[in-house]
């Protein structure tokens, strides 16, 4: 298992990213684009390791489920069937976790909330 990303919601998307790129060597993907919600985004490599996304949504500041910082941790676990079965194995120990989907960005991904942090399982 390793960590896949961790993730930040940023009031300025663009500034964000050229920050990372500029004094972190940071290599941006394609931006993301929600049309629903309005949210975007940038995933973020740095050559080796996890990557960074960045996130912006319009509502940010309003919603009381949203904050500025940190947002959430990503662990991959190598497949479809493995986010399945440990969503499934979550659940069974009490935690609230959403059901696996895939994302509007493609991700599979299931999340689990812990100690009021979201922990997302990716393939």
């Amino acid at each position: 298992m390793k960590i896949e990303h961790a993730a930040l919601y940023v009031t300025d998307l663009e500034a964000a990213r050229d920050f990372f790129v500029k004094y972190f060597g940071a290599a941006a993907g394609g931006k993301y684009r929600n049309t629903a919600t309005g949210f975007t985004s940038y995933f973020l490599s740095f050559g080796e390791g996890a990557r960074l996304e960045i996130m912006n949504r319009p509502d940010l500041r309003e919603s009381p489920s949203l904050s500025l910082g940190y947002s959430h941790i990503a662990f991959s676990v190598g497949g479809k069937s493995r986010v399945d079965a440990l969503a499934e194995r979550l659940a069974a120990d009490g935690f609230q976790v959403s059901p696996p989907r895939t994302t509007g960005d493609g991700y599979y991904e299931a999340v689990v909330t812990f100690d009021g942090s979201c922990v997302e399982i990716t393939e």
